[in-house]
């Protein structure tokens, strides 16, 4: 959902730095894969299209934290079915 996003805090050898991946348009959302060492952090539109992904490798990064958008009370995903 836009507005979604991902904060990857890396060691940097004496310092740290954070990475930010926002899902920057409506429909689009912020997938987190981990895979052979890597952390790879994409943005993804609704049809599964990689828009565009960030990679760090596993053992320097320090913190992954995701950050969802307040759902409104009342949305589609709430409703049950």
């Amino acid at each position: 959902m836009k507005g979604d996003r991902v904060e990857i805090v890396v060691d940097a050898g004496d310092t740290t730095r954070t990475y930010e991946v926002v899902a920057s348009r409506a429909g689009r959302r912020v997938e987190t894969a981990v895979r052979r060492g890597v952390v790879e952090v994409s943005e993804v539109t609704r049809s599964g299209s990689v828009v565009r992904t960030a990679r760090f490798m596993a053992t320097r990064v320090l913190a992954l934290v995701e950050q969802p958008v307040p759902r409104e009370h009342g949305s589609e995903e709430e409703r049950p079915r």
